[in-house]
């Protein structure tokens, strides 16, 4: 007789054509009560977990490609209702409220198709949570009336969890607490958890960042045998292994990086070769002491990517490597994975190769430093760094082709200003700036980008298996948005079907020196697709290119450190078939490491909400001017450009009137005073109140005396805060080869 596993349980439900019990798999195998719990049990949870069986609601088990279901991830909204996001290709499944209550955002699901909603949307019935993603929650503390609960601090999260009596441990109300769920949410009843930690109030220094660490379950310490891993391999390289590579030592390769970088894993140089330029570009060689299936590889699979907040970083490697080993400090050999270009006169690669090396910092700059030396002429540090500064001269050169031919392709131009965040002692805001983008930033941006360039295409050329970074057209919704709006503002379409990336360039460069231009770019960047990781190249819209991957950034990123195994394996010239990667785990690995970077995006992005909102508690009364960068019929939100704060200037708080709404012209038009609020329209606002827990700011239009009870005919009174204004976009991160 057959012994149950994995595989002969799938061919006996394959066999049956339906689904069957587990007493009628049991008598199958043989196996009487007690065997079955031991044996049958664990193999069917198994494959519920891989998402291949499904039980259904009279506990029998089934094929789940035969019953029509949807595996995939709960993404919820703060409203109440949901989606399965798939797996594999194919639509979201819309999940009204009800079917909401026994999941938590983020949970993975069986799903089926159980009809049709009046909007014509696909709707779902969840038939089994394979997966929680969440056994721990943070939020604060209430009691009231005996009855206590944690209230999530995530707005996704609408479930507050109960506190029975002895789970309380010494949390108070109003404190961040962090609960264990112990039970689940079901249909019928919410969940239930326990006080595991007390981590303080909401306003304290560093709380932000610890909430949102809880929040969206990064793994912010690392194990111990991955640090004992990381810390076995010492700080200096094996000079064995260095001298079987090419020596770049002789190379006055530099690295420029913000002043507050602390993991450096690129650096470049650049030489006159006939009519162009040979640059060369180092990238930290990750992969020698990352390998595949090891503790550190797994811990690294789990994070994605290193999540950077404004005062700590979360990152994807342990210290000893990501700020040691493998940081190209100064002056002390390092191993890298090279990529060495011939630039012609036109900025065209002519040729490339990618070969190991070893090297050794000629100087740690910055970008500031860069630019004070080269642009203004600093004569002290023209003397400290004159070793290098041919090399900077050649760079600067290569950057000025390099960015004529990304001119000449049309590649679209999002170069906006970074936020940064002043801490005093306590570690408080005390201000914020925008931080100024130049051409020192840039120059290392498309330095970055022709390698990465030059990695993909080594990659398709050679069918290497590996992850592109795929930034596909703008989906059809958001182009008709996008058109609306340019026709409201007289910017000339002149595509047909769906634009090429220079059309939108040239929307740019329409706009450029109008009041409108930042609108215009911010529009722009709505309606584009979210870029992501897949094994299938299909280009890059963005930067108008054929193909393109991340290969710059090993250190805080797995695609990166992907590619650089693919590229190696093809250099030593190994065995296809000897690839530690299927076909098929790529496609996961593109799944998981796109999901990954949202992950850490929202992180980073709630961390900045929450800590623009706390600074503007101290400005509530405070008149700011500002830029009109939304209409909608409940109001306009405004953003304080010189801070980076956003804001909702409610209806009813607009002057007193009675206001009009066109959706196409994004206008609101008071009936009796003519008063019209558009998008880029100039205003001076006042902070009216602030929210942190919502992470919202509301404004009014400063100036107006004239009544204090306005009315709107068109959105009435104040509705729900959920539809008011977020406190800001978070900054942009990775400048230097792109968000791309």
């Amino acid at each position: 007789m057959l012994q149950p596993d994995l595989e002969t349980i799938l061919a006996r439900l394959e066999q049956a054509g339906r689904p069957v019990t587990r007493r009628e798999l049991s008598d199958d195998f043989g196996l009487d009560h007690a065997e079955s719990d031991r044996v049958i049990k664990p193999l069917l949870l198994e494959l519920i977990r891989q998402g291949k069986v499904v039980r259904n609601r009279r506990a029998a088990y089934g094929l789940a490609r035969n019953m029509n279901l949807v595996r995939g991830r709960i993404s919820a909204h703060a409203d109440g209702f949901g989606f399965v996001i798939p797996d594999e290709d194919g639509d979201d499944l819309f999940l009204a409220p009800r079917q909401m209550r026994q999941v938590f955002n983020g949970d993975r699901v069986l799903a089926a198709v159980s009809g049709v909603d009046r909007r014509g949307r696909k709707e779902g019935q969840i038939v089994e949570v394979i997966e929680r993603a969440h056994q721990q929650i943070v939020g604060r503390f209430v009691a009231d009336g005996g009855v206590a609960q944690v209230v999530p601090d995530d707005p996704k999260l609408t479930h507050d969890v109960l506190i029975p009596d002895g789970s309380r441990a010494d949390a108070r109300p109003g404190k961040i607490v962090v609960a264990r769920i112990t039970r689940p949410p079901t249909l019928e009843r919410g969940p239930v958890g326990e006080i595991v930690a007390v981590l303080g109030h909401a306003d304290e220094p560093g709380m932000a960042t610890q909430i949102a660490i809880f929040n969206h379950q990064l793994p912010a310490d690392f194990p111990v045998e991955v640090e004992r891993q990381a810390e076995n391999y010492g700080s200096q390289i094996d000079q064995d292994i260095a001298a079987t590579r090419t020596d770049l030592r002789g190379m006055k390769l530099i690295t420029i990086d913000g002043a507050d970088a602390r993991d450096f894993d690129d650096a470049v140089h650049a030489e006159k070769a006939g009519d162009g330029y040979r640059l060369t570009v180092a990238i930290a060689d990750v992969s020698e002491y990352v390998k595949p299936g090891s503790p550190l590889d797994d811990e690294a699979v789990k994070r994605g990517t290193s999540t950077y907040f404004p005062d700590q970083v979360v990152p994807m490697l342990p210290e000893a490597l990501s700020n040691g080993l493998c940081s190209l400090n100064p002056k002390v050999d390092r191993l890298v994975l090279a990529c060495e270009m011939t630039i012609d006169a036109s900025g065209r690669v002519t040729d490339s190769r990618f070969f190991e090396a070893v090297m050794n910092s000629a100087a740690r700059m910055t970008y500031d430093q860069v630019r004070q030396m080269v642009e203004h002429g600093d004569e002290q540090l023209n003397e400290r760094y004159g070793h290098v500064r041919e090399n900077l001269d050649n760079l600067f050169e290569v950057y000025r082709l390099l960015s004529k031919r990304r001119s000449k392709r049309g590649a679209i131009d999002f170069d906006s200003d970074e936020v940064q965040f002043v801490f005093d002692a306590e570690g408080r805001v005390e201000q914020l700036q925008r931080r100024k983008r130049h051409d020192t930033h840039r120059l290392i941006e498309e330095c970055m980008i022709a390698a990465n360039v030059q990695a993909a295409t080594t990659a398709e050329k050679n069918g290497l298996p590996t992850l592109f970074r795929v930034h596909d057209v703008p989906p059809p919704d958001k182009l008709a948005d996008l058109e609306a709006f340019l026709s409201a503002h007289g910017l000339k379409i002149d595509w047909k079907d769906e634009p090429e990336p220079a059309d939108l360039t040239r929307i740019q460069k329409k706009a450029r020196g109008t009041p409108i231009a930042p609108l215009v770019d911010a529009v722009l960047l709505r309606s584009l697709a979210l870029a992501v990781y897949q094994p299938e190249n299909k280009g890059h819209f963005g930067l108008a290119l054929d193909a393109y991957a991340h290969f710059t950034s090993p250190i805080r990123r797995y695609p990166d450190l992907l590619l650089h195994r693919a590229l190696k394996h093809h250099l030593r010239k190994l065995p296809k078939n000897e690839y530690p990667y299927s076909a098929k785990r790529m496609v996961e690995f593109g799944r998981e490491c796109s999901w990954l970077e949202r992950r850490a995006e929202d992180a980073s992005r709630d961390v900045d909400e929450r800590l623009k909102c706390q600074y503007m508690q101290r400005h509530i009364g405070d008149q700011l001017k500002g830029v009109i960068t939304g209409v909608t019929g409940f109001g306009a939100f405004v953003e304080i450009i010189e801070m980076g704060v956003s804001g909702l200037v409610h209806v009813t708080s607009l002057p007193n009137d009675y206001y009009h709404f066109d959706p196409v012209g994004r206008v609101l038009t008071g009936e009796r005073r003519g008063l019209r609020y558009r998008l880029a329209d100039p205003v001076t606002v006042e902070v009216m109140s602030v929210s942190v827990d919502e992470r919202k700011i509301d404004f009014r239009i400063a100036g107006d005396t004239e009544g204090d009870e306005p009315t709107d005919r068109a959105g009435g009174r104040r509705k729900s805060s959920k539809k008011r204004g977020r406190g800001g976009r978070g900054k942009k991160r990775g400048a230097k080869d792109g968000k791309s």
